[in-house]
This record gives C-alpha cells, structure tokens and sequence, in this order.
C-alpha cells in the first residue's frame, strides 16, 4: 500500500477522524430539527416529531459515541506500543469506511447491510488490540 501518511499517522489521523464521524449522523438530526422547527425550551422533547430517518439519525450517533472509545483505545494502543503496519493501517481504514457506512444504512434503515458494518468495524477494533499484545 502506498499511501502519503505513515502506518503511526495513520492510526493518529484515524482517531481524529473517526471522532469527526461521530458527528455525521447529527447533522442529519439537525436537519430534521430545523424542518420541523426546533423548540428551544424542550428540545430533547421534540424527538417524538421527528421524522423515522431523524430518530435512526440520533440512535447511529448514540452508536457512534459507544464505539469511538473503543477505537481510540485500540488505536492509541497499538500507537505507543509502536506496532504501527500496513495491518494496522488497513485496521483502521476499514475501521472508518465501515462507521460512515453503518451511519449511512442506519439512517436509510437497511439493518441488514448495517449490521456488518458494526461488526467489520467490531472486528477493526479487535484487530488493533491484538496487533498491541503481539
């Protein structure tokens, strides 16, 4: 693989972004809000008009926060133990297009392609721990 950023900045870069990603799925919810007017004094309250795609919006960013410890953890890990490779590389790059594409298939309501997302990105996770602990 030849890329311009090396394995270590890779895994940096990676955290960053996927943090950035956690963000996606919320500018959905912000539409939504604005389309069907936001009410400033409850506006946790206004989730129940919100429209199907806005609620799957906010629970794929819910998701989004849970998994983004994990990843940073993992990532951060496998950065100072210094194992930082073309696996990992591909740990995390795989990592990132499985979460955008999870949001995506949440949001249109496909939980049969969202699924493997979780789990590509799951498995991303695992990959990166075990490549620390070698």
């Amino acid at each position: 693989m030849n890329l311009p950023l090396s394995p270590s900045q890779i895994l940096i870069y990676g955290v960053a972004i996927a943090a950035g990603l956690v963000y996606l799925p919320y500018m959905v919810v912000a539409f939504a809000r604005v389309s069907v007017g936001f009410d400033m004094n409850a506006p946790r309250a206004m989730f129940d008009r919100l429209p199907d795609y806005a609620k799957r919006a906010t629970w794929a960013h819910q998701n989004s926060f849970e998994v983004f410890g994990l990843f940073a953890a993992a990532a951060l890990t496998a950065y100072v133990t210094d194992v930082a490779s073309e696996q990992t590389t591909l740990y995390v790059l795989a990592f990132l297009a499985a979460r955008v594409l999870f949001s995506f298939f949440y949001i249109v309501n496909l939980p049969w392609l969202r699924s493997p997302m979780w789990a590509i990105s799951m498995t991303c996770i695992g990959g990166l721990f075990l490549a620390s602990f070698r």
